[in-house]
């Protein structure tokens, strides 16, 4: 059964079981026991598990990001950094459903990757709106002002971030239509979420104000009240309280033990006032069990913070920028170059865990549609021998079931398919428990070993596996493409190509499009001897017809089929043989005639079909990658062995250390490179035939010059928005070198995490990250750009970093914390409890979530070190450059000149120092009169 277009699979697939049972549920007894009903290749499953292990990362973000603010900004704040989390996705879900847009598994990975980026506006403005609240603004004019002083840092780091992900709206090919979704639902979500930092969250933060005094208020008596063991032993049963009204919200039955998920407000509406009410228990037990400090004497001059200091070591003199910048350049460049020399290579899209395959029995021959299916029969039952397989399907003969194979059509010499499911990922567990086996065994790629491993041993068939397509890559990566216009040197050809290829290392399921070996019927006609007897040949071939396909007379609509039925006349299926054409007659002006006194036929190689792309004739050959295997090359001999990478003992491991041999992750695209250099020696390839790479290799190609495309298109409109803000071409400049920086880190991820270079997905992670990481530095050089207005410049640089490293930190680690489970695979189940690693569902998206986490955490440090120090390598140049300018003016007009005088003024004024305040503690304190406490509107 086929969904129509526009209805969710899920009900879809859930009516049609519903409606399979209540049929089943009718019949009589006897049929029930006779009668097996069952379903096969049901892709809601697949669906409903995808959804679901995305659910909870989506859940887990937002937990981890939760804790990290409310660590760092205290419950308040946390609560509206938290409020502008469902805020945002709710208009999100909105502009989705006005665009009318399907929720579906990239727009769930979207919301993930948006988890962490959505809250940083919220930050900027809740921390600057908190810092002015400790000086003693009032709640509303704090956020008012926030939201003043931060709209234009805020809009410009969206705005950046916007145009990282504004190109990939135009990703062509498979991989832009599978990730075409990721894209619009940042690009959603991201814009919500500026409407909630510059309006939302200024009104609520003003209206909040009048709720923490009254929870103040209510600390201050739980405080006079209880002792503080008391006070804090309260903490722990508002954390509880919380925790279930949190689980109530999305488990209305979590109480009884039960796993129902919500269906609505209404059903979550108990949880959600649960969760209120411990969210404000608890931040009145946390105010009552803060200590106050005693206070402290004042001591005079400006106080720095360890990082301040680190900074103003490095601003405060013309040499440590200088160092600093080159530290910070050898390290990115021992990056590339060490990633260079130990990557895993490059691949077209993540290799996931496979739970659905079919199988091509293959053999040659005259076969009758019972030898087929005796063939395909063995197969079958070789195949449910296997541990972990659920169910199969077999069909013997021309046809079977529509099976995802990302295109991939079977072998010409196909007699059958058997299309398989495997036990779900999920249950493999239990049923490991329940059979005694080892759950390792029960991976995909293990069940797809051992059947390979048990289908080999049949005599007198080949098969070939394909596991189900989960992405945009097809399931044989290898796909050579040969054009020439002499057919018969390039059918030579193409056999000679594909038993070189053949013996390649690491290369598997070869296979051609070469016409088969068979026999075709050549009839001929004798026009003259047909026209003595008065025939023609429209007619000769009518009457083949007869024994053949049949004459078409007329097309005809039914209501069972939207397309025309054909209306064709044949002789009865006992006639439809060779030997009939021999006493076959077609009539003539002279009478009924025989065809065979000018018809003769004869015997002629099998030629199937003749293809052509752009007028040449070509021919195909395709071929999958082993997996496991590693390339060895020695430096000084060139001499290359591949072998699985288990079988690197010791001793080659020390001669890789040392530089006698060289390293190489065989997979698709290491072998067709191999391939490429073969077939461009001189003499490999006959004159007349050219070659091309067509699949994933076409796919991946396009790929990347889009995604550079991507990138540049990226950094111009970036470049364009700083351009605006800062006025300044130095600070635009400075601030898209994070980019750089940025990509080293992901190096430095695919180097820790162990990861193959994956062109959609990593790629895509450096584009996001193009848009990232200079939000950091956006928020840097505009609170620089305002500070040297009133100190000077070094003085400037040291207190810029020192007040915006916490929302710089802040808003970093909460996209890291956001994406931190989809690296490590992980996903919380906060339905049914329980976790799960390394889900198929996972496996996608640890290559992008690693990219963006890696890289933007290392950009984030090197650019608290790196932006400061080129922010001070200007101001030396630019103060240098000033003296020396001076001190030739000086020695070119005379001491009695003005510029002579502004230097003796200036040396001058430097001498005298400033006047001292101290403080004394032996002084009685003024009397404090009382001070009303603030409204609201203040």
């Amino acid at each position: 059964m086929v969904k129509k277009r526009g209805f969710n699979l899920i009900d879809t697939a859930a009516q049609i079981r519903d409606t399979v049972a209540a049929a089943e549920a009718s019949w009589p007894e006897n049929l029930k026991i006779a009668v097996d009903v069952g379903t096969s290749n049901d892709q809601s499953r697949n669906v409903a598990s995808m959804v679901s292990q995305l659910e909870g990362s989506v859940l887990t973000a937002i937990a981890l990001v939760m804790i990290v603010v409310l660590a760092s900004l205290g419950a308040r704040s946390a609560l509206l950094v938290g409020f502008a989390i469902p805020t945002s996705f709710l208009l999100t879900f909105a502009l989705l459903a006005i665009m009318d847009v399907a929720v579906s598994n990239i727009v769930m990975f979207g919301l993930i990757l948006a988890v962490g980026m959505l809250v940083d506006g919220a930050i900027v403005v809740v921390e600057y709106a908190d810092k002015r609240i400790q000086e003693g603004t009032g709640p509303m004019h704090a956020y008012v002002e926030a939201a003043k002083r931060m709209f234009w840092p805020i809009v410009s780091s969206t705005a950046t971030t916007l145009c990282a992900f504004l190109p990939m709206l135009f990703w062509p090919g498979v991989a832009g239509q599978f990730m075409g979704m990721l894209p619009v639902t940042l690009i959603f979500v991201l814009t919500a979420s500026l409407v909630v930092a510059l309006i939302y969250l200024p009104v609520m933060g003003g209206v909040s104000g009048r709720m923490t005094r009254s929870f103040n208020r209510a600390s201050d008596r739980l405080r006079r009240r209880l002792p503080l063991y008391a006070r804090a032993a309260l903490i722990v049963p508002a954390i509880l309280i919380t925790y279930v009204g949190a689980m109530l919200t999305l488990n209305p039955a979590y109480l009884t033990g039960a796993a129902l998920q919500t269906d609505g407000l209404v059903a979550s509406l108990p949880g959600l006032v649960v969760f209120i009410l411990g969210a404000i228990g608890l931040t009145i037990a946390m105010g009552a069990a803060k200590t106050e400090r005693p206070a402290t004497t004042i001591n005079a001059g400006y106080r720095r913070s360890p990082f301040g200091w680190v900074i103003h070591a490095i601003a405060g003199n013309p040499v440590m920028p200088l160092v600093s910048i080159g530290a910070v350049g050898v390290l990115v460049a021992t990056i590339f170059m060490y990633y260079a020399d130990h990557n895993k290579g490059t691949e077209f899209f993540t290799m996931t865990e496979p739970e659905q395959a079919i199988v091509y029995v293959q053999a040659r021959g005259n076969l009758s549609l019972e030898e087929k299916d005796a063939l395909v029969r063995e197969a079958e039952q070789a195949t449910l021998g296997v541990a972990g397989i659920k169910s199969v399907f077999s069909f013997a003969g021309a046809g079977g079931l529509n099976q995802n194979t990302a295109g991939a059509s079977g072998p010409g010499d196909t007699i059958g398919q058997i299309q398989l499911e495997l036990v779900p990922w999920e249950d493999r567990a239990a049923f490991a428990r329940e059979n005694g086996l080892d759950q390792s065994s029960l991976g995909g790629n293990a069940v797809m070993a051992a059947l390979q491993a048990k289908l080999d041993q049949i005599p007198g068939i080949k098969t070939q596996t394909l596991s189900l397509a989960m992405g945009p890559g097809s399931t044989k990566p290898i796909h050579l493409r040969l054009k020439g216009d002499d057919f018969d040197l390039l059918r030579q050809t193409t056999a000679d190509i594909r038993s070189q290829i053949e013996a390649m290392d690491g290369i598997i399921l070869v296979e051609d499009t070469l016409p088969l070996p068979g026999i075709d019927w050549q009839l001929t006609v004798d026009v003259a001897k047909a026209g003595r007897f008065g025939a023609d040949v429209a007619s000769v071939g009518s009457m083949v017809q007869l024994v053949t396909r049949g004459v078409m007379l007329d097309t005809m609509r039914v209501e069972s089929s939207e397309e025309e039925i054909e209306i064709r006349v044949r002789l009865p299926e006992e006639d439809r043989v060779l030997s009939t054409l021999d006493s076959l007659k077609v009539r003539t002006p002279s009478g009924m005639v025989p065809l065979s006194n000018f018809v003769t036929r004869e015997p002629v190689p099998q030629l199937a079909q003749i293809s052509r792309v752009d007028q040449t004739r070509y021919f195909d050959i395709q071929a999958g990658a082993a997996t496991g295997l590693v390339k060895l090359a020695d430096t000084e001999t060139g001499a290359i062995r591949v072998l699985p990478e288990t079988d690197i003992d010791a001793d080659l491991q020390s001669e890789i250390d040392s530089g006698a041999l060289t390293r190489t992750v065989v997979n698709a695209n290491e072998r067709i490179e191999a391939i490429t250099a073969w077939l461009d020696t001189p003499g490999t390839l006959p004159a007349g035939i050219g070659y091309s790479w067509q699949g994933d290799f076409a796919d991946q190609a396009e790929s990347i010059v889009f995604l550079q495309v991507a990138f540049a298109g990226a950094l111009g409109l970036m470049f364009i928005i700083l351009l605006a803000q800062f006025n300044s071409f130095y600070n635009s400049v400075l601030v898209l070198l994070a980019v750089i920086l940025s990509t080293a880190g992901v190096l430095v991820g695919m180097i820790v995490m162990d990861q193959t270079f994956s062109i959609i997905m990593t790629g895509t992670g450096i584009v996001a990250l193009a848009g990232i990481v200079v939000n950091n530095n956006i928020v840097l050089i505009d609170t620089y750009q305002e500070y040297r207005q009133y100190m000077p410049r070094t003085e400037a640089i040291t207190r810029t970093a020192e007040d915006r490293i916490r929302p710089v930190l802040l808003t970093t680690i909460t996209t890291m914390a956001g994406l931190a489970p989809m690296m490590f695979g992980l996903s919380l189940d906060f339905i049914n409890g329980g976790y799960s690693i390394d889900s198929p569902t996972a496996l996608w998206w640890k290559q992008l979530a690693t990219a963006v986490v890696f890289g933007l955490g290392i950009a984030t440090f090197l650019t608290l070190i790196f932006t400061p120090s080129m922010l001070a390598v200007r101001v030396w140049v630019t103060t240098y450059a000033r003296w020396i300018a001076q001190l030739l003016a000086k020695a070119s007009m005379g001491r009695s000149s003005r510029a002579a005088r502004d230097w003796a003024l200036a040396r001058e004024a430097k001498r005298v120092k400033s006047p001292e305040i101290v403080w004394s503690d032996l002084i009685e304190p003024a009397p404090q009169r009382k001070i009303p406490p603030l409204r609201a509107a203040e």
